[in-house]
């Protein structure tokens, strides 16, 4: 398995512990950690080169990936 920069882990290391342990309890959770290593993993391949998009298709998959990192971040602090 590869490195993807900005994994949540990474993103929030002192909440990685917390992060599992939400991802068990909270399907709500769980599924918008899964959105966003998608999105996440699909900035990664068009940085890498690996997937082709234009530049305005990577800057939409950025903002999504920030907006669903800002929703998991309101769910950790809360």
């Amino acid at each position: 398995m590869t490195h993807t920069p900005h994994g949540l882990a990474a993103e929030f290391p002192d909440f990685a512990v917390k992060i599992s342990a939400m991802k068990e309890k909270d399907a709500h959770f769980a599924n918008l950690v899964a959105e966003y290593d998608a999105v996440n993993g699909k900035v990664h391949r068009a940085e890498s080169r690996l997937d082709l998009l234009t530049e305005v298709e990577e800057e939409v998959l950025r903002k999504q990936r920030a907006a669903l990192k800002d929703h998991v971040w309101m769910h950790l602090k809360g």
